[in-house]
């Protein structure tokens, strides 16, 4: 992501979290003739201890300096949480503690064997991007066209937002997209300039008018696991628990297992696990 295209992002992201605060919020009178949801520019300021010109210039996405200090005085006024001030400092280019990094090539034999082991609950490795490495029997039973997919669609937010139902098979689709898309948006600011990021997320602005609409948000939350619910017409309604563990030594990779979430969904699994796959 270039300096102009970040700045761009970062003038965008502060005008959608300006505009969520009210003014009782912050403790100032409504006033008459609010032509604009949440706050004005100057009453940002004036809360942040920040000159109006400056903070203007700063949603504009001109070119100018913000201190740790300055954006952590903005970041109070507009209420973000722990995920909003990181994305923040991250677009504003101010240097976090940590930063994403991306996982070495290769899966070693040893997570291939946990996999295994790991049947018949469904098991599977993905990347911060949510690519999906490696899997076992189990997932892909539940997954079966995305596992079968090119590399390039080999995705679980792809997956989520582009296959269609007879293929994904969700039924809470909709409920977990908000979440999805914020986590995702949280640990894209972390590799602002990888291009294979940006052309994920360029890809599914196309394809999903969903995704496109909950991307312009510009919500940002710590990742998290949804829990699943499926629709199989030949085994019925499948509820899985999402259970996630990033791999020491392997950073950037994600260990998901899916668990019943009763009797009868874990009877239904068994059932996916030995029936014959469809092309």
């Amino acid at each position: 992501m270039t300096a102009t295209a970040r700045r761009s992002e970062l003038g965008s992201f502060l005008r959608s979290r300006r505009e969520r605060v009210t003014p009782d919020q912050v403790g100032m009178p409504p006033g008459l003739r609010r032509r604009t949801p949440g706050l004005r520019r100057e009453e940002v300021a004036q809360l942040a201890g920040v000159g109006v010109t400056w903070y203007t210039w700063l949603e504009q996405g001109r070119p100018i300096n913000a201190s740790a200090q300055v954006l952590a005085a903005v970041a109070r006024t507009l209420r973000l949480s722990d995920a909003e001030r990181d994305h923040l400092y991250r677009l504003a280019g101010v240097p976090q503690l940590r930063t994403g990094v991306e996982p070495a090539p290769g899966i070693p034999d040893e997570l291939h064997a946990i996999l295994r082991a790991l049947d018949p609950l469904p098991a599977v490795l993905v990347n911060a991007r949510t690519d999906v490495l490696a899997w076992n029997r189990s997932y892909g039973a539940v997954h079966h066209h995305m596992v079968s997919a090119s590399a390039a669609e080999r995705n679980t937010l792809w997956y989520l937002f582009t296959a269609p139902p007879e293929h994904s098979r969700i039924l809470n689709r909709d409920e977990q997209a908000p979440e999805v898309v914020a986590g995702f948006r949280y640990r894209y600011s972390q590799h602002p300039d990888d291009p294979q990021w940006r052309d994920l997320v360029a890809r599914l602005h196309d394809a999903s008018p969903l995704f496109a609409r909950l991307w312009d948000t510009e919500d940002v939350a710590p990742p998290s696991l949804c829990d699943k619910h499926y629709d199989f017409p030949e085994i019925g309604e499948l509820r899985l628990r999402s259970t996630g563990m990033d791999l020491i030594g392997r950073p950037g990779i994600r260990l998901v297992v899916h668990t019943p979430a009763d009797d009868c969904s874990r009877d239904r699994l068994d059932r996916l696990r030995t029936r014959p796959v469809d092309g």
